[in-house]
């Protein structure tokens, strides 16, 4: 019995050094690739198409699309999405000579090389800590009446996501408006854009007047301007937001004198995954299986 004692206690004490021996290091965690799929990618600068093993692809997407600070299962729950949307371009784009352009096209992606020049002394860190979301995620993908859901996401929401239809025309029985009060916390859930009048107009290409005239046509079920009528003209709430360097279409527009403030809300189109959103999940303790269940409505997350 003491000897059993005395082996558990010595096991107590080693646990703390078996941990960091196993779980933290120093080098980069490297994968076997070699059985996965692959993705064609277009990598915008020079035109030229790269085949990448869908997990590292994954990465990839993770360094370009999410900030490297976020805790682990907002990690995890991207690495599901982009594997998820990479999936479906895969499928779409079989005919064609490659599946995904590198850029906001789709999903911007960031090798090895241009990660180590930046992440310099970091790199080691940073990347095995996206490595960890993507191992621990190996093959999951989101799955809506066994077919992949096309998994959008986007920054910062004003408080809540967007219904698909009110954005991209088509209804998505998975890309549902849900409750998303945690952006609350991003650096861009509300910002203010301020211009003298003169250039308010010339961006819009309307022509000068002493009075700003406006007009609400249309807004989403959430509030974000789908159709706008500024001194008897329309305008798209996408075009504005494009004219003006908005960053999102959930704005108001405040004429002070000579000059023109815009106040904003969110960050994106709104549909799907807001990235802050499931950082401050993931930060109350919901896992990523849980954060992508609440941002994709009844759907699975399966595994290839």
């Amino acid at each position: 019995m003491i000897k059993k004692v005395l082996l558990f206690s010595c096991l107590i004490m080693l646990l703390p050094f078996l941990i960091v021996t196993i779980f933290i290091r120093n080098d980069e965690i490297t994968f076997n690739f070699s059985q996965n799929s692959t993705v064609r990618v277009l990598r915008e600068d020079t035109n030229q198409i790269e085949i990448v093993p869908i997990e590292e692809y994954v990465i990839g997407v993770l360094a370009g699309e999410m900030p490297i600070e976020f805790e682990i299962e907002a990690l995890k729950a991207q690495a599901v999405a982009a594997r998820s949307y990479v999936m479906i371009q895969m499928e779409r784009n079989i005919s064609k000579d490659y599946d995904v352009v590198d850029s906001v096209t789709n999903q911007v992606y960031l090798d090895k090389d241009y990660l180590m020049s930046v992440w310099s002394n970091s790199y080691n860190d940073n990347i095995n800590k996206i490595k960890l979301a993507v191992l621990s995620t190996k093959g999951e993908y989101i799955s809506y009446n066994n077919e992949v859901a096309e998994a959008l996401f986007f920054s910062t929401s004003p408080g809540v996501t967007e219904n698909s239809e009110d954005v991209f025309l088509n209804k998505v029985a998975y890309l549902r408006s849900v409750d998303s009060h945690w952006d609350k916390e991003s650096p861009a859930y509300f910002t203010s854009n301020t211009y003298d009048l003169k250039e308010f107009y010339n961006n819009l290409g309307l022509d000068y007047s002493d009075k700003i005239i406006i007009d609400v046509i249309e807004k989403t079920s959430t509030g974000r301007i789908k159709i706008i009528k500024i001194n008897n003209r329309e305008f798209t709430g996408n075009y504005i937001c494009a004219k003006l360097d908005l960053k999102s279409t959930f704005f108001e527009i405040i004429q002070d004198g000579s000059m023109v403030i815009i106040n904003n809300k969110g960050y994106g189109h709104g549909v799907g995954m807001s990235q802050y959103g499931a950082e401050g999940m993931a930060k109350e303790g919901y896992n990523y299986q849980e954060i992508l269940t609440h941002y994709y409505t009844g759907v699975e997350i399966k595994k290839f």
